[in-house]
């Protein structure tokens, strides 16, 4: 863009010299900011002088004539003005930026621990080394690798790949297939609802963070302070035997005195005392507070309550300017977590009897014969599809935020690299505590080891609980947790964020902070009913349905819509635009797998899962019928709309004949293909016969005037 003001008549000069100096700083100034956007195609100075009065008004209209025809230009997507460089002011959008619209990631780094974040999460702590020990050990990374070889990988390349190239969200990125919209609602809906109880396991996270500034512990022994009943003891206590004397009277012994005596307690006759430790009873009674059943809600656990406020600020505060803000964060929460594992595995490595656990975690006892259980490789299957977090929406979220030109070939392979990587080291941080925790109590490690909630809030304090410098040990072990969490807590809900922004753009996307902050407040209000004295039964209620069969379905109809209705050949074509062009035998193993061998897969766990259901459980406790009832309506209304959406689709579709309808409902928008006109080649020029123009943005200069 050039701005001239030129002489087209000396005589100007003496009619209004005053004129012509405020045109002199006027001009100047049009040119420094053409300067700054760096539209200037070379550097002129800038000759002014007055214009004729004659040519004067003809000149201006003729400029303001193609300035209005510029700005009068559209956002198809949006029916807004088109942004422009000179004109952003949104907080969430850089200098730098390739998509002046959505915003891009500051930096390639910024993108690479948000996904990492993403993946890495609490599972690859509590759940992974627990299913490593009780699989077969070692024996487990078979199943393992394969399984990430097979279902992660392509699903996480075909995701990445999939919101990078139309740079849209989880919902709006099917504008590629219409038909199958549903299957992006369905994401962001089981998202939503896992997001509500997520942050309670944050908010647990940080009450035993505050209760780390004690010594002792709390939990390290049955303190009446916290109100520790006789039930509670750090040993278990010795059953009772009751025992039949010769005149018809009872008797009830001490085990340990019988066994002293050379005698036996005949069968039958044992009688087992309640026992609880000492961890075990201030997790149910201190921090939960939990009632006996899912019938008693109970009353809100204030303290858990003010903790999972403080969780959502934090949600809140990493996300008030989108991913301008939150890549920032990443730096310490996707980090820390790794420092934080290798001290404890190098305190773990100096503990007396920790080989113990070493060896049932991936040592000697590698069971091989593990291998022929199909249960093993679900597990794997299982583990390895939630651990990097597909299905959800959370992929396509972050890679729409990436410039086009992206290598996210590359970013999938490291990714799940390093996801894998952790989970394995992880195990070794676990089991080298929980080896000594089982040499001090003189038990086998397999009386010792769990999962889930019991590893982190139960058996692993208490572990940590026997050591020296113990509240150092749980400060950092719950602030590793915290990170954890967090990190996979401010993509998921971004996922949500970023489907708002892009189904609602010209109405949303100037409000994002009052956006976010009202996301983060009704959320914090929907999982009030999780820090509840029954709070821990929703938790595991909506874990145990909502994070299942609905992700399962959304990722086997994902690969099968775009591998097959989309077209796996188009979609490969895509890729190309942004990686470039790749050998047919780069090809062959994704191509085989997104068309056949992953959805193959997903679908035998889908159903298997489906054949092998059990109602929810939390230890011993069942729930009522009404609560597996509100589960199952729970997971309907996630997916019911994949046939709803599909419906609609193709009765408002065109043709005359059901086929023809469905035929036109599979066909993609006039408006899909990436995001900005420069990036959309030949081959999604906007079509004559268009009704909506292509989704993009044109930032080309403005031809010399």
């Amino acid at each position: 863009m050039r701005f001239r003001c030129l002489d087209r008549s000396s005589k100007a000069l003496r009619y209004s010299p005053v004129i012509t100096s405020h045109v002199v700083v006027v001009c100047r100034a049009l040119h420094n900011l053409a300067l700054q956007r760096g539209d200037l195609l070379e550097e002129e100075d800038v000759e002014v002088d007055q214009p004729s009065i004659a040519g004067e008004e003809d000149d201006e209209e003729e400029e303001e004539e193609k300035e209005g025809e510029h700005a009068e230009e559209h956002h198809p997507g949006t029916g807004g003005p088109l942004l422009s460089p000179q004109v952003v002011t949104d907080e969430h959008i850089g200098e730098r930026d390739e998509n002046m619209d959505r915003g891009n990631w500051s930096s390639k780094t910024d993108y690479f621990l948000s996904v990492i974040g993403c993946a890495v999460g609490l599972s690859n702590v509590w759940r992974f080394p627990y299913l490593a020990y009780k699989n077969g050990g070692g024996v487990f990374l078979i199943p393992y690798t394969l399984m990430l070889a097979l279902i992660a990988m392509p699903m996480f390349f075909l995701e990445s790949s999939f919101g990078q190239f139309a740079s849209l969200g989880p919902v709006a990125v099917w504008k590629a297939v219409p038909l199958m919209k549903g299957v992006g609602i369905t994401m962001v809906l089981s998202s939503t609802i896992i997001d509500i109880t997520y942050n309670c396991i944050i908010a647990y996270s940080l009450y035993y963070l505050f209760a780390s500034f004690q010594s002792p512990l709390p939990w390290s022994d049955c303190f009446s302070w916290w109100g520790a009943d006789e039930t509670c003891s750090r040993t278990p206590k010795d059953p009772l035997c009751n025992l039949t004397l010769g005149d018809g009277y009872f008797e009830i012994v001490n085990t340990t005195w019988l066994h002293g005596n050379n005698e036996t307690c005949p069968n039958g006759s044992e009688i087992y005392l309640p026992h609880q430790g000492p961890s075990e009873q201030y997790w149910d009674k201190v921090v939960l507070r939990r009632t006996s059943s899912m019938d008693e809600i109970g009353e809100i656990v204030w303290y858990l309550a003010l903790c999972l406020l403080l969780a959502w600020l934090m949600v809140g505060a990493a996300l008030s300017k989108g991913i301008k803000s939150s890549g920032k964060v990443v730096y310490f929460t996707a980090t820390f977590p790794y420092v934080v594992l290798t001290i404890l595995l190098i305190r773990g490595l100096t503990l007396e009897g920790a080989y113990k656990g070493i060896e049932f975690y991936i040592g000697r006892q590698s069971d091989f014969s593990k291998l022929t259980d199909a249960e093993v490789w679900k597990d794997a299957a299982t583990q390895i599809f939630y651990s990097l977090a597909v299905g959800w929406g959370s992929l396509i979220t972050l890679s729409s935020y990436n410039k086009f030109h992206n290598n996210c070939y590359t970013d999938c392979i490291v990714v799940c690299v390093v996801n894998c990587a952790t989970s394995v080291f992880a195990g070794f941080v676990i089991f080298s505590v929980l080896g000594h925790m089982a040499h001090v109590q003189d038990k086998p490690v397999s009386e010792v080891a769990q999962s889930g909630f019991g590893l982190a809030f139960i058996v692993y304090p208490e572990a940590i609980a026997q050591l020296p410098w113990s509240p150092l040990w749980a400060f950092l072990f719950f602030f590793m947790l915290i990170t954890l969490g967090l990190d996979s807590q401010f993509v998921a809900v971004e996922a949500i964020i970023t489907t708002l922004l892009d189904q609602f753009p010209k109405f949303l996307r100037s409000k994002r902070l009052y956006l976010t902050s009202g996301v983060c407040l009704l959320f914090y209000f929907l999982s009030l009913v999780c820090v509840t004295q029954a709070g821990i039964y929703w938790v595991n209620l909506i874990d145990h349905f909502c994070a299942g069969w609905g992700i399962l379905m959304a990722a086997v109809l994902e690969l099968i819509s775009l591998s097959w209705i989309y077209g796996v050949n188009r979609f490969i074509k895509d890729i190309e635009m942004m990686i470039g062009e790749r050998s047919w035998l780069f090809w062959l193993w994704w191509r085989t797998c997104w068309i056949f061998i992953s959805p193959c897969l997903l679908g035998v766990i889908f159903f298997w899962s489906l054949a092998t259901f059990a109602p929810p459980t939390y230890g011993s406790v069942e729930f009522p019928f009404w609560a597996t009832a509100l589960g199952w309506c729970m997971i309907i209304f996630c997916i019911i709309w994949i046939p709803i959406i599909a419906i609609v689709s193709v009765v408002q579709a065109e043709g005359f004949t059901l086929c023809q309808k469905i035929s036109a409902a599979c066909k993609s928008a006039p408006d899909w293909g990436p995001y900005l006109e420069q990036h959309r080649g030949e081959r999604y020029r906007k079509q004559p016969d268009s009704t909506e123009a292509p989704h993009c943005v044109q930032l080309l200069a403005t031809p010399e005037m």
